[in-house]
């Protein structure tokens, strides 16, 4: 009895001390994300005074949309490298009309980013000088070519004494790793439909078609005279000379020879541009500028425009990224589906506006979420779309229904073509790792797995279904664009054209920002002025966020260090091993 009263004792005693120190750890992890989340909220929040300058700090990805900064990189000191670009629009706007600010410093610092969402940043600095008759001063120690595309509209541009100008026009980088799979050897086992479908040929063949040079040198030189065109009004240039400056490295030459060339205003050490401002706007040279970022603008003030409760309401959905079924990034079917059924039952909402930025991926998942946005339309209310850097193959899928289709010139769109891609890895299993599998199966195709290859019935079935998905797809975009199907198809073939050549196809039906959207659509609804806008889907980052991303960080970390120089290779074959069979999806290319 003694020592069972002992045991109990003891028992209870250690569960309270287990509970006590739980508690102290939940409690004290609560305390630091809640220090976090204040501190964030201190450097974000402030108080904009008169004379204030929008600064934009050009540096770090362009993302399409605000994403709050994770709690705990920000409890690391790690500092959030990405520029996005609704806020900055947003920011933008506001700074137009408000009193305040004098007027937009850009510190351009290298931005990263396609040139469609630099057009469109490009866009509403140029609706703020027409609209305002503000000032924009524009700095860079060295300007990169998408920099000094964003800055060429500034009143003033500046750079550092030893510093630069890199303008070079624009290649395309594609990766193709045939030769290494077959050194790993494993096989591809490629079904497509589409002469310029290239997505798969990085894995079927070791140098690019001639197919695919074909469509890359189309598009990479509309999008590049669109920009030297703009450049050109900007500075006052003639295309040939800014051509010719492109052609002889001009970032190699002489700075002082950049204001004589006009393609600057002046070289000026950065404290010498941070002088002039501050004689600009009234400020004593012992004190600091009253520079507000973006974040903090939008953190600040209440009343951006759009965001009052109003009874007419448009939605904007922001679809970007790869198209999956399911999963935590991206375009993710079964979610997109699920909000797209909640904006379609909403009473409020009189239209809606799909941000799309995508180079497609699933073939199943661009076909739900079209019918998803097919059922939204059946209630009578306006669907449009805004087309951003990408809007191609699956992009396209989901957009091509949409009463109308807004395009930047440099987007990225069509590629209406379909394909299958299933790895093989037997060849590696037998010659590299000495593994040799064998089958037992109950019927002939019993069997269908990446460590054998497929039977020639097996190919020939998949093959078809392919081709089937390529004829739904072209179906869709021919009810959608309203065209025949054969139309579609002269224009398809998984050929990616700019916005500028797909309006001319009747692909698109009006060049123009994602602003342009909202507000045509505003004007088909009869709202004028007095409407709001609601962005979806809405942005998340919890408590359990944190942990799950810290997994995640964590097994890449071990296994970048367990792969080293393979880790590349097996990101590639993992994703494909995870694709759904169908795919419609854009090839990955890296633009400069």
């Amino acid at each position: 009895m003694l020592k069972r009263f002992f045991i109990s004792t003891l028992a209870t005693i250690t569960g309270i001390w287990i509970s006590f120190g739980l508690l102290f750890f939940v409690g004290l992890l609560y305390a630091l994300i809640g220090a976090a989340s204040m501190s964030m909220t201190d450097e974000d929040t402030i108080n904009i005074s008169d004379n204030s300058i929008l600064y934009l700090d050009l540096k770090g990805n362009m993302t399409e949309r605000y994403k709050p900064q994770n709690i705990m990189y920000k409890m690391q000191g790690y500092n959030d490298e990405t520029f996005a670009l609704d806020e900055a629009i947003a920011a933008i706007r506001y700074a137009t009309y408000d009193d305040r600010f004098d007027g937009i410093f850009i510190n351009c610092n290298g931005i990263a980013s396609a040139p469609a969402s630099l057009t469109e940043l490009k866009q509403a600095l140029q609706d703020f000088k027409r609209l305002s008759n503000k000032w924009i001063i524009a700095y860079s120690d060295t300007y990169s070519q998408g920099d000094y595309y964003v800055a060429a509209c500034a009143d003033s541009i500046y750079v550092n004494p030893i510093g630069g100008v890199d303008l070079h026009g624009l290649s395309s980088t594609t990766l193709y790793f045939k030769d290494l799979l077959d050194k790993l050897g494993v096989d591809v086992q490629i079904f497509k439909v589409g002469t310029y479908k290239s997505a798969v040929e990085p894995f079927m063949i070791s140098s690019m078609s001639e197919a695919n040079r074909e469509q890359q040198t189309v598009y990479l030189g509309d999008i590049w005279n669109d920009m030297v065109k703009s450049i050109s009004k900007d500075r006052k240039i003639s295309p040939n000379t800014i051509n010719m400056y492109a052609d002889s490295l001009i970032l190699m030459d002489n700075p002082g020879l950049l204001v004589s060339r006009k393609l600057i205003d002046g070289l000026s050490y950065k404290y010498e541009v941070i002088s002039s401002l501050k004689e600009l706007t009234n400020v004593d040279y012992d004190k600091e500028l009253n520079l507000v970022t973006p974040r903090q603008l939008c953190a600040s003030v209440s009343d951006l425009p759009d965001t009052d409760e109003r009874e007419c309401k448009i939605a904007v959905y922001y679809a970007y990224g790869d198209i999956v079924d399911t999963g935590n990034t991206g375009i993710v079917g079964d979610k997109v589906i699920k909000d797209l059924e909640q904006l379609t039952n909403d009473d409020e909402i009189g239209g809606l506006v799909l941000r799309v930025n995508s180079g497609g991926g699933s073939a199943f998942a661009s076909e739900q979420i079209w019918d998803a946005l097919q059922r939204f339309k059946d209630t009578g209310k306006l669907l449009y779309v805004s087309m951003g850097d990408y809007a191609a193959s699956g992009g396209y899928y989901i957009s091509c229904g949409a009463d109308k289709i807004y395009a930047n010139p440099n987007t990225l769109t069509g590629s209406i073509g379909i394909f299958g891609m299933v790895p093989c890895v037997e060849n590696t299993l037998k010659n590299k790792l000495g593994v040799n599998p064998e089958v037992v199966s109950t019927n002939e195709n019993a069997n269908m797995s990446i460590m054998t290859k497929f039977t020639p019935y097996q190919k020939k079935q998949i093959q078809k279904n392919v081709e089937r998905g390529y004829e739904l797809f072209t179906y869709r975009c021919a009810i959608g664009r309203g065209m025949d199907q054969d139309s579609i198809k002269a224009i398809a073939e998984g050929r990616v054209w700019t916005g500028e050549r797909a309006l001319k196809l009747g692909l698109v039906d009006e060049i123009g920002t994602l602003q342009d959207a909202i507000h045509g659509m505003a004007q088909d609804l009869g709202y004028e002025q007095d409407y709001q806008v609601i962005e979806y889907p809405t942005l998340k980052f919890g408590f359990w966020d944190i942990f799950k991303e810290m997994q995640d960080n964590s097994i890449e970390a071990a296994m970048q260090q367990r792969l080293g120089e393979f880790y590349g290779t097996y990101k590639q074959i993992e994703e494909i091993k995870n694709m759904n069979p169908l795919q419609c999806r854009m090839e990955k290319i890296i633009i400069r």
